[in-house]
């Protein structure tokens, strides 16, 4: 009982037993507890179950969005292209096929060539340029063409998408004269002259052909230019309309553009420049004062209207520009709906 009583008085020694408190200490777990405390606890992540599957590797969630997605971005990326198509058709660049010998060899029959729509607002037309232009009311007998209005451009640029719009009366040649220029045939040497100053036609008149057989004189008037083609024994040009209003010039507005390339075939592929006896100073120190005008004949001659060719050229670039703008627009919607969810 001594013992007892001493042990309760004395501090220094523990008591020992099941209920004995224990010391308060530094908070350190036993050895024995480290691997029972890391290795369980209330904050263990629970482990997913056998027939529990992440949402990213279940079968069937993204995929078929992917797909659906472009489904749904097809029809728009059509509408695009067609709509590029038409602009760049109406108002930027076409091709024509060549259906006639009366611009060998400088056009091949069967070629087909891209005409530069926008080139005649930045610049005037130039002499030597090879144009497409409408000979309604000028070559064409009947009355001058009303301008159109949007819709009938329209109209006519989706028939052409498909094929030459109705009424078609486009022709190709070369422009020599410009208005106000004095275009006489011939010199005794056989040459055409523009202002008194002689070209040298060999690099692009058909081989064997002279400039022209029978001899003629005009002043072009205003806003009308003088065309031939190169093949000038077959070629149906101005020579041949001079008894037609204008004494057989066009009106410069008439002209749908300038052939700057054949585009097909591909052996055929080049540039169609201005020849270098259109760049003489000469032909634009001296205009023409007074008018005569003498006709010419030609029961052999050619000039078949070109036809617009396929639309090749309109569609595939309206589908080149609509990529990016269908990716540009799908990106945009992605970031207003991302924008709208955190705003949420």
């Amino acid at each position: 009982m001594m013992d007892e009583e001493q042990r309760a008085l004395d501090p220094e020694v523990p008591e020992v037993g099941p209920d004995a408190p224990q010391p308060a200490g530094d908070g350190s777990v036993p050895p024995g507890d480290q691997a029972q405390q890391a290795g369980g606890g209330e904050d263990k992540a629970p482990q997913p179950g056998a027939g529990d599957e992440p949402d990213e590797k279940k079968p069937g969630k993204s995929k078929p969005k992917q797909r659906g997605s472009f489904l749904r971005e097809l029809p728009v990326l059509i509408v695009i292209a067609l709509a590029l198509a038409l602009i760049i058709k109406t108002y930027a660049f076409q091709a024509y096929f060549i259906p006639s010998g009366s611009m060998q060899n400088t056009l091949e029959i069967g070629d087909k060539v891209l005409v530069n729509k926008i080139v005649y607002h930045l610049r005037p037309i130039h002499r030597g340029d090879v144009v497409v232009f409408n000979g309604q009311g000028s070559w064409d007998q009947g009355p001058a063409p009303k301008t159109p209005n949007p819709f009938d451009r329209l109209y006519r640029a989706i028939i052409g998408l498909f094929g030459a719009a109705p009424g078609q009366t486009d022709y190709i040649k070369r422009v020599i004269g410009i208005p106000g220029d004095h275009v006489r045939c011939c010199t005794p040497q056989g040459q055409v002259t523009v202002n008194g100053i002689a070209l040298s036609e060999k690099s692009y008149l058909y081989p064997g052909n002279v400039p022209s057989q029978t001899p003629f004189s005009i002043i072009v008037p205003p806003d009308r230019l003088w065309v031939m083609g190169d093949h000038r024994a077959v070629s149906d040009d101005s020579r041949d309309h001079i008894g037609y209003p204008g004494g057989g010039t066009i009106p410069e507005k008439m002209v749908v553009g300038r052939a700057f390339w054949i585009v097909w075939p591909p052996s055929r592929w080049r540039i169609l420049n201005i020849p270098s006896t259109f760049e003489q100073s000469a032909l634009n120190s001296s205009k023409a004062a007074g008018s005569q005008v003498t006709g010419v004949t030609g029961s052999a001659a050619l000039s078949v209207p070109v036809a617009p060719a396929a639309p090749a050229v309109p569609l595939a670039a309206g589908f080149v520009g609509a990529i990016p703008l269908t990716w540009g627009q799908r990106r945009l919607r992605g970031r207003i709906r991302r924008r709208l969810a955190r705003r949420r």
